[in-house]
């Protein structure tokens, strides 16, 4: 079958609400729910996220990671955890936990190990992202690193479906970017019920523009998907890769240079990437 003419087939099985999810995402999407409840008790959404031992595992090692926890203290349980990283960071995790859980939907070890580059891709992504935002952009962190973390999703879903279209990731990936990827993503972005400002923000990375001097949430993306020292193995099929090179991108920012920022923030960027790929 022709790339294309697949493509378009998953796409509109998708659109009708033909759509898969781990079948352990229940709790990680009740967790989601439970956040958006402004009278929701910590001591309850503690007990919901304990049930999911992946969810809480997470949660204590982001927790605990430098970005959260720079004075050093580590924390053990999964309330304290909540309580230090706050409800718009829980949003975050929960869906992470979708996103990673769609990975094991892979139906052979190539497409295993594309899905699984892919989310490194997305968890480095995530963590330049929030430092970007904090230091460059002036965005909100937390957004930003959300974004980071389902910038891919629409990629993650393709995986986990080509079994049903033979020879879909070893033909290359040229259809992949025309408008593809956007048709997909958007919905199963609206499916995870993403919020508009984080779409928006995937959508100006789906455009490819970066604006100079880079300021908005999207611009704060596509800052750090160039940066990524690992490339989007989706990007590389569809001939759309960096060759293994970093993005030759410079910026000065109060007198301090991009490369200065991420210097310094290397620890921190090392610990979260590390906590979100445990």
């Amino acid at each position: 079958m022709d790339n294309q003419v697949a493509l378009d087939a998953l796409v509109a099985k998708a659109a009708l609400g033909d759509m898969v999810f781990p079948t352990h995402a229940d709790i990680a999407l009740r967790v989601r729910r439970a956040l958006d409840n402004p009278d929701c008790a910590i001591s309850e959404l503690s007990k919901l996220i304990s049930a999911e031992p992946i969810l809480s595992t997470k949660v204590v090692s982001i927790a605990n990671s430098v970005a959260y926890n720079p004075s050093g203290r580590a924390v053990s349980d999964v309330r304290s955890a909540v309580s230090r990283l706050g409800f718009t960071t829980l949003r975050s995790m929960a869906t992470a936990v979708i996103v990673r859980q769609m990975e094991g939907m892979a139906h052979s070890s190539e497409h295993l190990a594309l899905a699984h580059r892919l989310w490194e891709h997305s968890a480095n992504v995530a963590a330049l992202a929030r430092v970007i935002a904090r230091h460059v952009t002036k965005q909100d962190p937390e957004a930003a690193f959300f974004a980071g973390i389902v910038h891919e999703v629409g990629g993650f879903y393709l995986i986990s479906r080509a079994a049903e279209f033979p020879g879909l990731l070893e033909n290359g990936l040229e259809a992949w970017h025309n408008d593809t990827e956007a048709k997909l993503g958007h919905i199963v972005l609206r499916a995870l019920d993403v919020p508009e400002n984080i779409l928006g923000a995937i959508e100006s990375l789906w455009g490819g523009y970066l604006a100079m001097p880079a300021t908005s949430l999207g611009d704060t993306l596509l800052l750090a998907d160039q940066l990524s020292p690992v490339e989007s193995p989706l990007a590389q099929l569809s001939g759309m890769g960096k060759q293994g090179m970093l993005a030759d991108i410079e910026l000065l920012v109060d007198g301090e240079t991009l490369t200065s920022i991420l210097a310094d923030s290397a620890e921190e960027l090392a610990s979260l990437t590390a906590a979100l790929n445990s």
